[in-house]
């Protein structure tokens, strides 16, 4: 999927970047549930926010995770088993996700779980997509939306995903008309290998959502960067 942390040295003279490494994290490895740590020059850099009710944001992002119903981690992180997911209103499926302050807008592709138990990142670099086995945008629970950070030819739709500030507003449009008012509570980077799992996908007594990409440092080595950025917000009152 994508992430955030969906982490990263995006000098665009890296032109020579596979096109589809660039800019989501991929973790193959997923403890009780999925999201990102962040490892630079061998140390490991611990995620912030782990609980974003009562933690401000942190200087760095990236990153995400996977679910526990099949996933791994796609860019950062792992997707919770949405069966027993309560609806706190009637919505719809999410179409469109907005950031005001970085001035974002983007339709959303559906993102599912793949072969390899991974979370697919979006075959668009300058859209975001939902992962359509999670909560909805608006149901008790973390609906999980991912974004690519960069691409091999410059900026990518969360390349501004960092910037986010507690109390910045993200509004998510549902097909049914609706535009969800959601504000930011916390912010974490991870390394890839670290995801937080736990706090990203974990069942939450409201509704909540998660925006991941990758962050951190780029590895050609491996060809996608060291870690996933996370913002948390939730749904406003």
């Amino acid at each position: 999927m994508i992430d955030a942390t969906r982490r990263a040295s995006r000098a665009r003279s890296d032109r020579d970047r596979a096109p589809d490494a660039r800019g989501v994290v991929t973790a193959h490895h997923w403890v009780v549930g999925i999201l990102v740590a962040t490892v630079v020059a061998g140390t490991l850099i611990a995620a912030v926010a782990i609980r974003p009710e009562h933690q401000g944001l942190a200087p760095e992002a990236g990153p995400v995770a996977t679910p526990t119903a099949t996933p791994n981690a796609f860019a950062a992180g792992g997707l919770q088993n949405p069966s027993g997911v309560a609806t706190v209103v009637d919505v719809g499926k999410p179409v469109a996700v907005r950031i005001p302050s970085l001035g974002i807008s983007s339709s959303l592709e559906h993102l599912s779980v793949e072969p390899s138990g991974a979370l697919g990142a979006p075959v668009d670099y300058n859209r975001a997509g939902w992962y359509v086995d999670g909560p909805v945008p608006g149901e008790i629970g973390p609906a999980i939306i991912a974004g690519h950070v960069d691409s091999v030819t410059g900026i990518a739709v969360f390349s501004r995903l960092a910037e986010l500030k507690l109390g910045d507003e993200v509004v998510v449009d549902t097909e049914a008309g609706q535009s969800l008012s959601f504000t930011v509570t916390g912010r974490a980077q991870s390394a890839k290998a670290a995801f937080p799992t736990s706090d990203v996908y974990s069942n939450v007594p409201r509704p909540e959502l998660r925006l991941i990409t990758c962050a951190g440092v780029f590895d050609r080595s491996v060809g996608h960067y060291t870690d996933n950025l996370i913002v948390f917000a939730a749904l406003a009152p």
